[in-house]
């Protein structure tokens, strides 16, 4: 890795020579690797906050995924979650990371999954954030309110959030988070759904769920109560595809990990120490 300039400054941004290309990943924290993949469309510039809380407890790996996220001159395209998958191997090879643990929020869930997957020997826990992938893909095409008029720096955080995420609803109500035997799902991002190829096409990981729970794999679901984008059903699909990880419940909408950086630190912190550090034989 190479140091670049930052644009925050509790993240380190540097650069993995991946596929003969420099790719941007921001890095901070110590301790366990843990790499985290934002929602389709959206970069890990979106996340600083919550990346910095993630990473009081952890080493945090954010980088930014062609093809994936809204990289500058680089549009998202048609590749699937496969596609995505390997370039992830590709990058932990090229940044000399692994076994690591995976956290991936709405769709990016998604493809931690796939990842998770196609990765047996990289990736040795999983947290999903208000996460899809059980089932069909969730039709989001006119769920979000408008943001409504004047400067987004005058209608406060949470209306700046949502814009940053893709109008990714979200609630700054900050609680404290709590275990549940039941579980719900949210989807990802909300205007990109309908249009995109990459994730909704073959977008059913049930049978990738099934093995990671052959494999034992050590998981734990994280969902927002006030996120109006995908429904409770989802979730329960994903907890009863992987054999009944926790699930930890917050409130907020869709983006509460960018609305609500110190609740999704705390509730990161609570959930990683609840999940063992070895798949179990």
């Amino acid at each position: 890795m190479t140091r670049a300039h930052g644009h925050h400054t509790a993240i380190h941004w540097s650069t993995v020579r991946v596929d003969d290309r420099a790719e941007v990943c921001g890095v901070l924290g110590r301790g366990s690797p843990v790499v985290f993949v934002p929602g389709w469309g959206l970069t890990p510039w979106i996340y600083p906050h919550a990346l910095a809380r993630l990473a009081r407890s952890c080493r945090v790996y954010a980088p930014a995924i062609p093809g994936f996220a809204g990289v500058p001159d680089r549009p998202l395209d048609k590749r699937t979650l496969a596609d995505g998958a390997a370039w992830l191997g590709r990058f932990l090879g090229a940044a000399g990371l692994g076994p690591v643990t995976l956290v991936g929020h709405s769709f990016g869930g998604a493809l931690a999954i796939r990842a998770a997957h196609d990765l047996p020997d990289r990736i040795v826990r999983l947290v999903l954030v208000n996460s899809v992938g059980a089932g069909a893909w969730p039709d989001v095409n006119g769920a979000t309110p408008p943001l409504g008029d004047g400067p987004l720096w005058e209608r406060g955080a949470e209306a700046l959030g949502d814009a940053l995420s893709l109008r990714m609803l979200a609630s700054t109500t900050r609680t404290r988070p709590t275990t549940t035997t039941t579980s719900r799902h949210d989807v990802g991002d909300p205007g990109s759904v309908g249009r995109t190829d990459p994730t909704a096409r073959g977008g059913d990981l049930t049978a990738e769920l099934h093995r990671l729970a052959q494999r034992r794999l050590p998981v734990a679901l994280v969902w927002s109560r006030g996120d109006r984008l995908v429904p409770w059903a989802s979730v329960e699909s994903l907890r009863a595809g992987l054999g009944g990880p926790p699930v930890f419940t917050v409130a907020g909408g869709h983006g509460w990990p960018i609305t609500d950086p110190e609740c999704f630190g705390h509730t990161m912190r609570t959930a990683l120490d609840r999940l063992p550090t070895e798949v179990a034989s």
